[in-house]
């Protein structure tokens, strides 16, 4: 006969992760137990082929809870004093890995029972947000979207208009599995606030979006400025490249240029060389005459010596009168012909 019984029923319990829950293990006892007090949590593995993990234990009354270390700092026996009568689980900030079967067991010679109780932790939905799919424009079909990036299944999807007429339109379509909702044929009445709210069985979260529909947009003349705008765009391009191809062009030039002046052109001639070159060939030419011919000649003054300025062009040279010295018989003379200088009326020579 078992004398010993586990008085708690509730076998099933869902919470929300951070939560707390109290794993319920009330038991009584009678005259016939007569050993010690063995109070023991376990947790039972989904794989059959794993064992069975202590989580805490009373026993010969003391309490131990260094067995598991993923529940350290997180369990405890709800009631301080287990002998009492009350063996039940205090866990925690609940974490969605906690979720499993647990086996309370209770022992007092000759009396022994258990019971098992399954935790489900859920994960409330969060980090929804709201999204619009396609074109908003007049005449097409416009799909908002609902979406949480936390959340244990099953999450339901569930949308409102939050202004204008606070409703849906007639012709929208709602997918509460997926959270889409599809407005069809849209029109600028469909404008206006729409509120999503995520949910499943510990908790909701919510989002919103706004849809504002407008005409169609004008696209040929949107592509006719892209294409106009492209075009301007290499224009001033090609003009830029070129200008700057022509500057260097002409930089280069102007290098050139100036080299090659610099190695070409002579160096001016000074005015005593030229003064002394003009005085040589005169003497020159007049050693050459007889003393014949030395008629009319005279000697052109020191001062009268032409400076660089002698080697003007024909355009800027005065103009001479013409020699006026008879040409003498060569045949009498029997000599050769020799030109004689004269001498002008400003007294240079010609």
């Amino acid at each position: 006969t078992r004398s010993l019984t586990i008085t708690s029923n509730q076998s099933m319990f869902e919470k929300a992760q951070g939560e707390k829950v109290t794993l319920p293990c009330t038991f009584v006892l009678s005259r016939e137990d007569e050993g010690p007090l063995d109070i023991e949590w376990v947790l039972i593995p989904a794989d059959n082929q794993k064992k069975e993990e202590i989580i805490i234990m009373y026993a010969v009354d003391r309490i131990y809870n260094h067995y598991y270390a993923a529940m350290t700092g997180r369990m405890q026996f709800t009631n301080p004093d287990p002998k009492s009568g009350d063996g039940s689980l205090d866990i925690l900030n609940l974490k969605s890995s906690d979720t499993g079967t647990y086996q309370c067991k209770v022992k007092k010679a000759p009396g022994v029972q258990s019971k098992k109780i399954h935790l489900t932790v859920l994960v409330k939905p969060a980090r929804t947000k709201c999204s619009i799919e396609g074109p908003q424009e007049i005449g097409r079909d416009v799909v908002l979207k609902c979406v949480s990036q936390e959340g244990s299944p099953l999450l339901s999807y569930d949308w409102r208009r939050v202004s204008g007429t606070r409703e849906l339109p007639a012709t929208s379509m709602l997918n509460k599995n997926t959270g889409e909702l599809l407005l069809k044929n849209a029109s600028q009445d469909h404008s206006g606030t729409y509120n999503c709210v995520a949910s499943n069985r510990v908790g909701t979260d919510e989002c919103s979006v706004e849809l504002n529909v407008t005409p169609p947009m004008n696209t040929a003349g949107i592509i006719a400025g892209a294409i106009t705008g492209t075009l301007l765009g290499l224009f001033v391009l090609a003009f830029l490249v070129f200008h700057c191809c022509k500057k260097h062009r002409e930089k280069k030039y102007e290098k050139e240029v100036h080299h090659e002046i610099r190695e070409d052109v002579p160096p001016p001639k000074s005015r005593s060389s030229t003064a002394r070159s003009y005085i040589g060939s005169n003497r020159s030419s007049l050693g050459s005459m007889s003393p014949s011919n030395m008629e009319g000649y005279t000697k052109t003054p020191y001062s009268q010596v032409p400076s660089e300025d002698f080697e003007r062009t024909p355009a800027q040279n005065p103009t001479f009168a013409p020699p006026k010295v008879a040409a003498p018989n060569l045949s009498r003379m029997g000599a050769v012909p020799v030109m004689i200088p004269a001498q002008s009326k400003d007294g240079s020579i010609v």
